[in-house]
């Protein structure tokens, strides 16, 4: 083991204890990407998406935990409340002032499962375009 010196007890008291990867955490709300198993953006949350996969991987993953964005407004949050107390999942808020991470819930394991699709993949809507009238059925009406 390494013997601190006068020097690290400075710059621990100045800076705070040394943290591994505080980016990652920052965004992760508090968590390393390697234990997430599902990341929702705010406004996912915000229109109720992916409470079917949440589910899922809630009765996969018995033993995972709920995090959920502090800084954005608790009524968003209640159908994912009540699937992870339907399957006895503990959930969290976490509120950080100094930074704002873009995801508003995220589900992750007590230890790393470096799952690569952690994002949820919404399907795009295709608005058919009508079809373009020539300007002679335009001017004739039909």
């Amino acid at each position: 083991m390494v013997k601190k010196d006068v020097e690290d007890y400075l710059q621990e008291g100045i800076y705070g204890a040394k943290e591994l990867k505080p980016d990652e955490k920052r965004k992760y709300l508090g968590t390393y990407r390697e234990r997430v198993l599902l990341a929702l953006s705010k406004a996912q949350v915000r229109g109720e998406k992916g409470l079917t996969e949440l589910e899922s991987l809630m009765r996969q993953y018995s033993d995972a935990s709920l995090l959920m964005n502090g800084n954005m407004s608790l009524r968003f949050f209640k159908p994912y409340r009540e699937i992870a107390d339907k399957h006895h999942i503990t959930h969290t808020y976490v509120s950080n002032r100094e930074t704002d991470s873009e995801y508003g819930l995220i589900f992750v394991a007590k230890t790393a499962v470096d799952k690569q699709d952690i994002l949820l993949v919404e399907e795009e809507k295709v608005a058919e375009k009508p079809e373009a009238k020539s300007w002679w059925k335009k001017l004739f009406g039909l």
